[in-house]
C-alpha cells in the first residue's frame, strides 16, 4: 500500500518500509499528553453556552457526501479508526471464555495476510471495555501487551444505585486492573438543572478513579436538548474528565452527528480557554466502516490532527471492526467476503 497514517493522523502517500508504517499507527493508550485537571465551576460560561440546532444540523447533513477518501488513503484511515476502537462487550451473557477471544481479537484485530498485502504489521485497538466482573478476565489475555482493559462503572447503564456504591465500584474496579473507566452521570441532574450536583458527582468520580482516565457518558439520547448535551459536556470537563461519551449503547437513541459535533465544539471550547486537551468517544450505533470514516473527518476537520489519536478519540464499538475489516480485505482482494471470515469473539 502507498499511503500511512503519519503521525499527525493524517494520510499521506509515501513510499516506506512496512515497520515504519506499523509504527505510525502504533497503540499509544494515553500519549503523554498531561490529565485534565479539571478547575472550579463556572457558570456564567456553562450557562452562557447555546446550540442553534438547524445550523447544527445542516453543518452534520454536509459532511458525508463533502469529505470522501478513497483507495489506499481510505485504507490508511481504516487502519487508523482500527486502533480507536475500544473493543466491547457488555452482554448479560458475558463469560471469561468470551471476554477472552474478544482481547485476542484486540491484540490481532485484522488478520495477518490483510495486514501483510497492506505493507503493515503490527496494530491493536485502543481498548477493550467490559464489566466490572470481567476485568481479572481481560488483563490476564492482554498480559504483555499496552492495551488497556475499560470498564463500565457507577451501576452502568442507568446510573441509579446509591451514590456511595458507585464510588466505591470505581475504586474496585481501578484495584482489579482497569486503567479506564467509563462512568455514567446522573441524567436527572441535567435535566433539572441541577448543574451544581453534576460538577460535584463528576469530581467524585474522577477522584475515585485515580491514576485511571475517567470517561463521562452522557446518555445524550435521554438529555432532552441539544444545549443541555452542550452544558452537561463542559461541567463534565470543569470536573476533571479525561474524556466526554455519548452513550450507554443501551439507550433508544445513541451517537449522532448532531451531538458529536456539539460534544466536540465544546471540548475545542475547553481546549482554547484552559489549554487542556480533552478526549471524545461515540459509542453506539456505530457499526459501518464509511461511518467511521465520516466520524474520523468530523474529528480532523473541527478539532485537527491531534485529536484523531486513540489517546483522545476512540469508537464504542464491537461489530464495527468486523466491517472495517472487510472492507480491507476488498481493498487488496477486489471482492467482498463473508461476515463469517472476520469473526469478533
Amino acid at each position: 500500500m502507498d499511503s500511512q497514517i503519519a503521525d499527525n493522523g493524517a494520510p499521506t502517500p509515501v513510499k516506506a518500509p512496512a515497520d515504519q508504517a506499523a509504527a505510525s499507527v502504533a497503540n499509544a493508550s494515553h500519549g503523554g499528553l498531561p490529565r485534565n485537571p479539571g478547575m472550579p465551576l463556572d457558570l456564567d460560561w456553562a450557562l452562557g453556552i447555546e446550540a442553534n440546532t438547524s445550523a447544527i444540523e445542516r453543518r452534520c447533513a454536509s459532511l458525508p457526501g463533502r469529505r470522501t477518501v478513497k483507495k489506499d488513503h481510505q485504507a490508511a484511515w481504516l487502519l487508523k479508526a482500527v486502533t480507536c476502537i475500544d473493543l466491547t462487550t457488555l452482554a448479560g451473557d458475558d463469560t471469561d471464555a468470551r471476554v477472552q477471544r474478544l482481547c485476542a481479537k484486540a491484540r490481532q484485530p485484522v488478520r495477518a495476510d490483510i495486514l501483510s498485502d497492506l505493507g503493515m504489521s503490527k496494530i491493536t485497538t485502543g481498548a477493550v471495555c467490559v464489566y466490572h466482573d470481567m476485568i481479572p478476565a481481560a488483563v490476564r489475555a492482554l498480559h504483555g501487551t499496552d492495551i488497556p482493559v475499560a470498564a463500565v462503572s457507577t451501576g452502568f447503564p442507568a446510573g441509579l444505585s446509591p451514590f456511595h456504591l458507585r464510588v466505591e465500584e470505581i475504586r474496585e474496579s481501578v484495584k482489579a486492573g482497569a486503567r479506564e473507566i467509563d462512568i455514567v452521570i446522573s441524567r436527572r441532574h441535567v435535566l433539572t438543572g441541577n448543574w451544581q450536583a453534576l460538577y460535584d458527582e463528576m469530581k467524585a468520580f474522577r477522584e475515585a478513579c485515580g491514576e485511571a482516565h475517567v470517561k463521562a457518558i452522557l446518555a445524550t439520547g435521554e438529555l432532552g436538548t441539544l444545549r443541555n448535551v452542550a452544558r452537561a459536556s463542559m461541567i463534565c470537563m470543569m470536573a476533571g474528565a479525561d474524556f466526554i461519551k455519548t452513550s450507554t449503547g443501551k439507550e433508544g437513541v445513541n451517537a449522532t452527528l448532531p451531538v458529536s459535533l456539539v460534544m466536540i465544539r465544546a471540548i475545542r471550547d475547553y481546549y482554547e480557554r484552559t489549554g487542556v486537551h480533552v478526549g471524545y468517544k461515540p459509542a453506539g450505533g456505530i457499526s459501518k466502516a464509511k461511518d467511521a470514516l465520516v466520524y474520523l473527518s468530523l474529528m480532523k476537520e473541527e478539532l485537527g490532527n491531534r485529536w484523531v489519536q486513540p489517546d483522545l478519540f476512540r469508537f464504542g464499538a464491537s461489530s464495527l471492526l468486523g466491517d472495517i475489516e472487510r472492507q480491507l480485505e476488498h481493498h487488496v482482494t477486489g471482492a467482498y467476503s463473508a461476515g463469517y471470515r472476520h469473526p469478533m469473539a
